[in-house]
C-alpha cells in the first residue's frame, strides 16, 4: 500500500509549532482520532510509544515513521505532519526530525504493514521529494504534493 492510497487531507498538517517528541506524537494521535474514533487519543499514543520503546522510528535525514498496531480496527490510517522547527527524535543519524509520517495499522495486518512502511520510506528518502515537502507552506499543498508523487 502506498502513502497516496491511505493519506487523507484531514490527516495532513503542515508547519506545526511543536518542539518535543512526546508533543509531536500526541498531536499525531489527536489528528488520527478523527479517522479512528473507536480508539482514544491515549490508546493511539500508547501504540506509538510501545513501538518507540523498541527503538526510534527516526529513519534519518530529518524523517520519522512512527507506527503502531491497533486491535479492533480494520483500516490503515496515515498521518503526515511537518514541523516548523526540527524536533529531537533519537533518529538513527542523530539528526532532528521535521517530517513525520505516522501509521496506525490493524493488529493482524503484519505483512501489509511492512510493505507500506517500505513504500513510505522509499518515497520519503527521495531527496527531491523531502525537499519539496519541506517547502510546503500549508496542509493542502502538502497533501496535494504527496498525492502527485510517483515512487
Amino acid at each position: 500500500m502506498k502513502l497516496q492510497d491511505i493519506l487523507t487531507e484531514d490527516c495532513t498538517s503542515c508547519a506545526v509549532q511543536i518542539s518535543s517528541k512526546k508533543k509531536i506524537l500526541e498531536h499525531i494521535c489527536e489528528i488520527a482520532t478523527n479517522r479512528i474514533p473507536e480508539h482514544s487519543t491515549f490508546e493511539l499514543l500508547q501504540s506509538l510509544m510501545e513501538r518507540e520503546k523498541m527503538g526510534s522510528t527516526g529513519i534519518g535525514n530529518g524523517i520519522a515513521i512512527p507506527h503502531g498496531r491497533l486491535t479492533g480496527t480494520k483500516q490503515v490510517v496515515a498521518v503526515l505532519i511537518t514541523s516548523e522547527q526540527p524536533v529531537g527524535f533519537d533518529a538513527i543519524d542523530n539528526r532532528a526530525v521535521d517530517i513525520f509520517v505516522a501509521l496506525f495499522v490493524p493488529e493482524d495486518c503484519c505483512k501489509e504493514h511492512l510493505s507500506t512502511l517500505q513504500s513510505i520510506a522509499k518515497l520519503m528518502s527521495n531527496k527531491k521529494m523531502s525537499k519539496q515537502i519541506r517547502k510546503c507552506t500549508d496542509s493542502h499543498e502538502l497533501y496535494a504534493l504527496v498525492q502527485q508523487a510517483a515512487e
